[in-house]
């Protein structure tokens, strides 16, 4: 008998908010370079696919024409690939678990499933997640509040069974040998939090994105929950599309080189209406910042090249929008939720062997 339990491949939030039609996770890019193909297979061969003219045109040739999407459709293909050998991975073991815990009790699997008992929504509740995400639900509570309810109750059920199956793992030791994919992406820039922290958090931004600025009381989230357990790693990805966020994205690593990067990365996210050169000026010269050493560097564009830099990174380590992270390179793209990010976070501690706090 297979048990219903496979870990979905979409977090509940998402499907809400899918389903309610206003969620956007992320600022994508619109013009991105073409990139140099790292593997014989993406590069193509010599197999002539046409011919005009008497002058043949092949495989390879075709291939870096379009060197970008090949290597965003192999990437997108190796992830969904393992996602989906992962979440399969994972039913395994919870059966295997199950099955363990039944016949310790000497009693059938579905007598232990009974047990999980996710406590009761009410409409207290349904008002209290309202009032936390309307700024994302465009729609009176009353037309939503069914969808909510029905969330809550699915994120229940599934809090119910991670803790259940959390348990087990604990009980019964649980040994992952399969490696996550993971993309070797630097973390070099602006940091909080230990260099031997055991997880970092590598995250591309731009100053004007709004769903970075969503990205910033989960990433806060993160380091009150994980304390030195954690570093987060800043660096710039500023989309051409947003007029003011170059400007914006020199001006945080002017703010650094005078030790007030994180005071001037707040007040820019704070007001993302306020980043024209003379605004973030005035930023600077309210955070104490000495004006004439940072308006010269604004003005030189001392840093620019160090943005760019950045972005050729992040664009070969699959960023496309912001904001993206990478934990301990761990690929994930958009504002997600806090328990998405939490999730991959105690599997890398875990995997360490480092305790995860049951906060």
């Amino acid at each position: 008998m297979n048990v219903p339990h496979r870990k979905p491949l979409i977090p509940g939030v998402l499907v809400l908010f899918f389903a309610l039609g206003v969620w956007l996770p992320a600022c994508s890019a619109q013009d991105k370079s073409a990139k140099k193909m790292d593997s014989k297979t993406a590069a193509g061969s010599g197999e002539v696919l046409a011919v005009v003219n008497g002058k043949p045109i092949t495989d390879a040739e075709v291939r870096q024409s379009a060197a970008d999407q090949f290597k965003a459709l192999e990437r997108e293909y190796q992830t969904q690939t393992r996602t989906l050998l992962e979440s399969s991975l994972d039913q395994a073991i919870q059966e295997r678990l199950l099955e363990t815990e039944a016949a310790a009790r000497g009693v059938a699997k579905e007598a232990v499933l009974a047990e999980l008992k996710p406590a009761a929504v009410t409409d207290a509740d349904v008002d209290a997640f309202y009032e936390q995400n309307k700024a994302q639900i465009p729609r009176p509570k009353e037309q939503v509040a069914a969808q909510i309810k029905s969330y809550l109750e699915q994120q229940g059920g599934q809090k119910a069974q991670q803790d259940f199956y959390g348990k087990l793992k604990d009980k019964y030791k649980v040994e992952y040998k399969m490696e996550p994919i993971r993309v070797e992406v630097a973390a070099t820039g602006p940091t909080r939090g230990p260099a031997n922290a055991p997880v970092t958090i590598v995250e591309f931004s731009d100053f004007q994105c709004p769903f970075c600025s969503r990205l910033i009381p989960t990433m806060k989230q993160v380091e009150e929950k994980y304390g030195d357990k954690v570093r987060v790693v800043f660096r710039q990805f500023p989309l051409s599309f947003h007029q003011n966020a170059q400007k914006a994205a020199e001006a945080s690593l002017c703010a650094s080189d005078q030790g007030k990067f994180w005071e001037m990365h707040d007040a820019m996210f704070a007001n993302q209406n306020s980043l024209e050169v003379a605004q973030l000026k005035a930023k600077a010269a309210e955070l104490g910042l000495k004006a004439e050493e940072f308006n010269s560097c604004v003005d030189s564009g001392k840093h620019a090249a160090a943005i760019q830099a950045d972005m050729k990174d992040g664009s070969a380590a699959g960023v496309s929008g912001t904001p993206a992270i990478f934990i301990n390179g761990r690929f994930i793209n958009g504002a997600v939720p806090f328990e998405q990010i939490a999730t991959v976070i105690d599997d890398e501690l875990r995997r360490k062997g480092v305790q995860v706090s049951a906060n």
